[in-house]
């Protein structure tokens, strides 16, 4: 096969490597990362992208994205196919699996993550984490959570949420390997000390970019054929697809 790979630049030296080692012909395109701060404009670029996919040029096109906030949910599948990771942000995708991601969030909800990539190309003195939510994010997430629960019941979500949010009290740098990321962890260690958050080192796991770049799309994958909608699910499976009606 030939893929098209369209992915945010905090995955850069994941992709590159998987791209290298992958069985198929990879194009891999690379957006900068702070587009996910608003959903609307990052959906608004992925749907230009899908557009600008030939199915004479490429089998498929998928997205090294998670949900983010709400970024990939309305996305459709024109001409080509579309692959898009069950993931709620891009943390699922350097932990490796749904369930690795919603134990640590469990365990551990006041976190903020760090990786090579995200700290490598972000912003000079911008303190943003990876999987942080932006107003855009959090009034889509209210807005699903007031249709499946209703208000009140909304407000209380929002409000039991934001508690975790507003009291972060982990840093954790995740490291998959690619590269000598030594200097982004001390950062990244320093800037919890300043903070006073406990510290912590994961080891990564490339599997779900790896299946992505191999076409290996069974469960962990949703693949929009042309003429289907991406819906936020609401459910472990994060996202579904639905049918476009004929107009």
């Amino acid at each position: 096969m030939r893929l098209r790979i369209v992915g945010c630049e905090v995955l850069a030296r994941p992709l590159y490597l998987a791209a290298a080692r992958s069985p198929h012909i990879i194009d891999l395109t690379l957006l900068r990362q702070g587009l996910h701060d608003r959903p609307g404009g990052l959906r608004d670029r992925l749907q230009a992208e899908i557009e600008a996919t030939s199915p004479t040029e490429h089998d498929a096109i998928g997205l090294a994205y998670g949900l983010c906030g709400g970024a990939t949910s309305g996305l459709v599948a024109s001409t080509t196919p579309v692959v898009l990771p069950r993931a709620h942000d891009c943390i699922t995708l350097f932990l490796g699996s749904r369930e690795r991601y919603a134990s640590e969030f469990i365990d551990h909800p006041g976190t903020y993550w760090y990786a090579q990539d995200f700290m490598e190309r972000g912003e000079e003195g911008s303190f943003v984490g990876m999987g942080a939510e932006s107003d855009e994010v959090r009034q889509r997430t209210y807005e699903g959570y007031v249709e499946k629960y209703g208000r009140d019941n909304a407000d209380y979500l929002m409000e039991t949420l934001g508690e975790w949010r507003r009291h972060y009290d982990r840093a954790v740098y995740v490291d998959l390997g690619v590269g000598d990321g030594s200097a982004v962890e001390r950062r990244a260690q320093s800037e919890a000390a300043e903070r006073g958050w406990a510290f912590d080192r994961l080891p990564g796991d490339m599997v779900l970019v790896k299946r992505l770049v191999d076409g290996d799309w069974a469960d962990d994958f949703l693949v929009l054929r042309p003429g289907e909608r991406a819906v936020q699910a609401w459910d472990e499976g994060v996202v579904r697809a639905e049918a476009i009606e004929a107009p």
